[in-house]
This record gives C-alpha cells, structure tokens and sequence, in this order.
C-alpha cells in the first residue's frame, strides 16, 4: 500500500510503533476514497431519480428486501474488521503493553504555561521528592527538594528532550495549570498533559536526529512558545550526554 503519510503533512516516522499506525492510517484513507468513488455517483443518481417533481410522495417504510440487508451487512462486517484487526491491537501496543521500567528509560514531562520541564532521575535511577511549597518559576519550577538524597544527581532541562535510539522509553506526562498536548510528530505519539494526573507515554525512538516537540492544544496567549527539541542519540552519544550534563551539576551547582 502506497505510503500517504507525506501527504498529510506527517515526518518521516521514527518510532518502532510508527509503521503500523501509519498503515491503518493509510487504509483508513484508501477505504474512504473507495466509499466516494461508489456513493458519490450513487449520491447524485438519487438526487436526480428521486427528486420531488418526479416523486412528489415521500416512502415512510424506508428500503426493504434481501438488497438492502446484505449492504447493511457488507458495512457492519467491514467496521467489525477495522476494529478487531487494526484498531484494538494498535490501542493494546500504545496503551496496555507497556516496556518493563527497569529496561527503559524514564523520564518526567511537566508542561506549563508556556513551557516543557523535562526531569531525569540521574545515575541512580530515582527521582527525587517533590514538593509544591518548593516550586519557583525561575529557579526550582518542578519543586525537587534538593535535600532529598534521592534528587542530589536529578536533571532538568527545559524545552529539551534527550533520549537514546533502540531502547524504550517512558514519560510519565503532567501538567502544572492548565490542558496541554505533548506531541512528537515524529514518534507519532501525541497525548494530553492534565493537571493533577500523571499519564505514562511509551514508545521506542528508532533515527537518530533532531525532532520537533510541539503543544497540540491551545493553552493560552503564549501557545506558541510551547516549542521543544526532541534529540535521539546513539546509545553511547546517550551516556556521554548523562554524563557531561552530571559534570557541569558538579561543578556549576544548579
């Protein structure tokens, strides 16, 4: 089947899951140009052929006969397959399968008004506590209490979004105020960050590159600065990103 995803203004797809997703959109597609092709002429016969001059008294019984119900049919039976052989097992991969933590990489994804705050758990692979009474816009967005042994190697980043090709990963996603959209086009992932709620977002990043991380949701006067990067490395670029960004904490400080 010929790949339409170009033509709907979709990136080239650089997650594992992305494929798939773009098939069923590409059939969804194909399915739905058949449907004009047929109904579209059937459409106008019907206009022209039943028209009031010619039938000025209307048929309250509607269609009936053997027809009219193997259509019928034909509809059910092909919304039943659409459902059970693309639609639930793509859900089941995006919402009920999740990878196992301890072989992905976690990541926390705060947004706000107007802005991605992007927390790494740091070497020891655990985040530190947190606390709203801590929270400064300018210097401490997220709240990390510092003095939390847990948050001594925790990282934030703003607006950038760095994770390793080949390897799952997974974003617990939240917001501090109002109704976000995280999307990566590119992943073909896009979900709404709400506050009060931590939802996981889990994919598998494939290309290394340079990717957009836009809000899909208009969240007020400055939704246009919702605009991050998203930068997928090689597995060892990774580690030597961890670990730079862990040498300019020990020496800079926060």
């Amino acid at each position: 089947m010929p790949d339409i995803s170009p033509y709907l203004g979709l990136p080239e797809v650089a997650s594992a899951h992305g494929a798939e997703l773009d098939y069923m959109l590409g059939l969804v597609h194909w399915l739905m140009l058949i449907l004009f092709v047929i109904w579209a002429p059937f459409f106008i016969y019907v206009l022209i052929r039943f028209r009031a001059s010619k039938n000025p008294r209307a048929s309250y019984t509607g269609a009936k006969g053997r027809l009219a119900k193997i259509q019928e049919g034909g509809v059910i039976i092909a919304e039943l397959v659409l459902l059970f052989a693309f639609a639930i097992p793509a859900w089941a991969v995006l919402k009920v399968q999740p990878p196992d933590e301890n072989e992905a990489v976690v990541v926390r994804v705060t947004g706000e008004q107007f802005a991605w705050n992007i927390h790494y758990p740091g070497a020891d692979g655990a985040f530190g506590k947190q606390d709203i009474k801590l929270v400064d816009t300018q210097t401490n967005p997220l709240g990390i209490d510092f003095n939390d042994p847990g948050a001594m190697d925790d990282l934030v980043t703003v607006n950038e979004l760095h994770l390793p090709a080949g390897k799952p990963a997974i974003i617990h996603l939240g917001s501090k105020d109002v109704i976000h959209s995280f999307a990566l086009n590119a992943m073909r992932v896009k979900q709404d960050a709400i506050p009060g709620i931590s939802v996981p977002v889990y994919f598998t990043p494939t290309k290394p590159g340079n990717y957009e991380i836009s809000c899909a949701q208009l969240c007020g006067l400055g939704h246009y600065r919702m605009r991050g990067k998203l930068v997928i490395h090689t597995p060892e670029e990774y580690r030597n990103w961890l670990q730079k960004m862990a040498q300019d904490l020990e020496e800079y400080g926060r």
